[in-house]
């Protein structure tokens, strides 16, 4: 069984759902998952996890992202971004340089965001965006994020580039229409890039075309080990017999000193098992591998 994690450039137009779809065929995965939606106008980094990698993408899930997008102010859409039907026009003011980036510094740092009715959360197990297209919209709850750093790359008229790195759950399309209404106008979304995924931030990345040509050469992609995005926490190696053991769900003493808290968990020859908690100079087992995985 293929086991690992798959660093996908994904093209524009495509679902994410759809990119990975492609993936696990052309691999035969039993087991994918994509960590992080992009939507379907966003091209970059979806990390794609296989096999027995699904079991650690509540990790990935949690790194900060680095994203580059392109906001045109004057006009916003339905969507945010190109995809949506015009729906209010403003002029764009004289914007002085040192306004802009007053405006950008003031995003920086712990805030909330209301997320689009345009986006896969769900209502009563009905996705937001299925109620958007219906014409219905319906009261979404603040979420919190943060915003690392945010900056400006180039300014051409109306349009903007950025670069903004910040925490899970945030959505782009909001954030550049906030923008753009702290600088007295409208705007939307016109080009996005998922630069990494924390802890991903030099991986290259491969394409649906380079994965196709690898599988039909008889070959496989890179993948990148299941415990890759694990290397923050402090790893535990077991004997064979302490192995035994927590595979059949047991605590064991930790043959090392080793810090409370989340461990990865190793076997006599080296092999990754898996997650485990430790406490008072125990490693419990939390989320194992199965064998060979």
């Amino acid at each position: 069984m293929i086991s690992g994690i798959l660093l996908l450039d994904k093209p524009a137009g495509l679902s994410s759902n759809a990119a990975l779809q492609r993936v696990r065929r052309l691999l035969g995965a039993n087991k994918a998952g994509h960590v992080g939606s992009l939507d379907p106008l966003a091209t970059g980094m979806l990390p794609i996890c296989l096999g027995e990698a699904t079991k650690v993408a509540g990790d990935i899930v949690a790194g900060r992202k680095l994203y580059r997008f392109s906001v045109t102010l004057g006009t916003r859409t339905a969507t945010g971004d190109t995809e949506g039907e015009p729906v209010e026009t403003a002029p764009v003011p004289t914007i002085e340089a040192a306004q802009l980036q007053s405006v950008l510094e003031r995003f920086h740092g712990r805030q909330t965001q209301v997320p689009p009715m345009y986006s896969a959360l769900k209502r009563d197990g009905q996705p937001l965006y299925k109620l958007a297209r219906a014409g219905i919209e319906v009261e979404r709850a603040p979420r919190e994020i943060e915003i690392a750093s945010l900056r400006l790359l180039t300014r051409e008229e109306s349009v903007l580039a950025l670069e903004v790195l910040c925490s899970k759950g945030t959505y782009v399309r909001t954030l550049a229409e906030d923008i753009a209404r702290a600088l007295g106008t409208c705007g939307h979304v016109t080009a996005l890039r998922r630069v990494y995924v924390e802890p991903f931030v030099d991986a290259p990345m491969q394409t649906l075309d380079e994965i196709t040509a690898i599988c039909e050469g008889g070959r496989r992609p890179n993948l990148l080990a299941p415990d890759e995005p694990l290397r923050h926490l402090a790893a535990v190696s077991l004997d064979v017999e302490a192995a035994r053991r927590v595979r059949q769900g047991q605590a064991v003493a930790a043959a090392e000193p080793v810090q409370d808290g989340r461990v990865r968990l190793y076997g006599a020859a080296g092999e990754f098992l898996g997650l485990g908690e430790a406490a008072h100079g125990e490693v419990r087992p939390r989320r194992l591998l199965a064998p060979g995985g």
